[in-house]
């Protein structure tokens, strides 16, 4: 062997100007998602813009953090491949649902995030063993509830938001739902959107979202329908602090429904890993697995502490890794201090706040319906011919997690703690999945699990 061995791709440092340059490229392919989830948690919860603009911040430091992390390595944290972080749209819903509640509210989300993260982190060594009780049917299950109880966050923002506003008596209509300019304005983001995916090559497809939402906004600008209030006078400079919102608060309920979600992303991840080690050609061992997940978990804890939420690793960075060829984890590193930077300039992440709900609401129909179809696509892998059991399980667990979003009032009588239980139908849905499952199927094997998420990883919905 020679004196100077030659470092696998995945540890080649480039010079600086090409890390800059490429770290740039992958900021762009996950900047919509990113900023996305605190735009549409603050739209939801009608948070005030300036508060908006610091979920913004936050989420845009947190990312960069994280993606450091995972990339670079700390200790036993982090898989040391080309793995961008963000904040996952697969923990929204559970997000909005504690964050409406008037006896909760931010303090008890980002209570409910720590949680999540520290359960995460004390759960991935062990995930392999877990996993046999989230085969694809389960997965599949959960994830396709979650995507359809978002679509009526995204169908309202396309429609202008919510559909009452706080009057001087009480809720009334808002004069703003539903006006043809805002179907317009979202009708057409949603098409500029399927147009590039249709047409576009590479990496223009990969900025379908941003592009189809910087149409919508600059249509608006043209109308004057962007109000640019706080942009002038916000910093041009200002770091992230911690508990801006409050010292978290900790409800049981709330933490249970997104530590499921959590054990849901952390399969997902593992699918993830296994795609990113197939694309850069280094062979994933459960060690490696598990430093991944850890860094899923000090992603949610940070999240916690710097007023954001819940993170993952995006699979359309993993994309962008096999198209350019490029394989060193510094560029994802240098991704991720181009994040932090912009996490700290507030004058962006107010600008970035000022975009519409409807023009939003076009990019959310098809993220969230996005989601809804990563569902269908796990339970691809599910075996509904010879074992028409799993039919039952699909069917029962999205009906049974359908009934809060269709029917607010089915458990109102109940006693209050089965009543907040049964009102959550992410945690109702995957409960009857879990549930079923194991009566129709048993546990499953980790081997068949692992295959399953291996064989086209799921992170799109991210």
């Amino acid at each position: 062997m020679s004196s100077i061995e030659k470092a696998h791709p995945v540890d080649e440092v480039l010079p600086a100007s090409k890390l800059a340059a490429l770290g740039l490229q992958h900021v762009l392919v996950m900047y919509a998602g990113a900023i996305a989830v605190p735009l549409i948690i603050g739209g939801a919860l009608k948070l005030p813009k300036d508060q908006i603009a610091l979920l913004i911040a936050a989420d845009l430091f947190c990312c960069g953090l994280v993606t450091m992390i995972q990339s670079i390595g700390i200790w036993n944290i982090g898989i040391r491949l080309p793995m961008m972080m963000g904040v996952t749209f697969t923990a929204i819903a559970p997000i909005i649902a504690t964050g409406s509640n008037p006896a909760l509210g931010m303090q008890a989300v980002f209570g409910a995030v720590m949680v999540a993260g520290i359960f995460t982190y004390i759960a991935s060594p062990y995930v392999s063993r877990l996993v046999k009780w989230f085969p694809p049917v389960v997965t599949g299950t959960v994830v396709l509830v979650i995507g359809i109880s978002l679509m009526r966050v995204g169908i309202n923002w396309a429609a202008g938001g919510s559909p009452t506003i706080s009057g001087p008596s009480g809720p009334m209509p808002n004069p703003n739902y539903g006006l043809p300019i805002n179907l317009a304005i979202s009708a057409l983001v949603l098409l500029t959107v399927l147009l590039i995916v249709a047409f576009g090559k590479g990496f223009i497809a990969n900025l379908s979202v941003l592009i189809g939402i910087t149409a919508g906004f600059l249509i608006a600008l043209a109308l004057g329908k962007v109000s640019f209030d706080g942009v002038a006078t916000a910093s041009w400079f200002y770091p992230i602090m911690p508990f801006q919102f409050g010292l978290p608060t900790f409800d049981i309920m709330s933490s249970i429904t997104l530590c499921i979600v959590m054990m849901v992303i952390m399969v997902e991840g593992v699918g993830q890993f296994l795609a990113i080690g197939e694309v850069v050609g280094k062979p994933i061992t459960r060690t490696d697995i598990a430093r991944g997940l850890r860094a899923d978990g000090v992603g949610a804890i940070l999240g916690s502490i710097f007023n954001t939420f819940t993170y993952t690793s995006y699979a359309q960075n993993i994309g962008l890794v096999q198209v350019t060829g490029v394989r060193s984890r510094w560029v994802c590193a240098a991704a991720g201090g181009i994040l932090v930077i912009l996490g700290c300039l507030p004058k962006l992440a107010y600008f970035a706040a000022s975009i519409p709900q409807y023009v939003l609401g076009g990019a959310a129909v098809v993220m969230f319906g996005m989601v809804a179809a990563t569902g269908i696509k796990i339970l691809m892998h599910v075996d509904f011919d010879k074992n028409n059991k799993n039919l039952y399980i699909v069917a029962v667990s999205v009906a049974l997690g359908m009934i809060p979003l269709v029917a607010d009032k089915f458990f109102v009588q109940l006693p209050e703690l089965l009543a907040k239980f049964c009102q959550n139908g992410i945690l109702l849905g995957t409960l009857t999945a879990l549930l079923l499952n194991i009566l129709f199927n048993g546990a499953g094997t980790e081997k068949e699990v692992a295959f399953a998420i291996a064989e086209e990883p799921t992170g799109a919905a991210s």
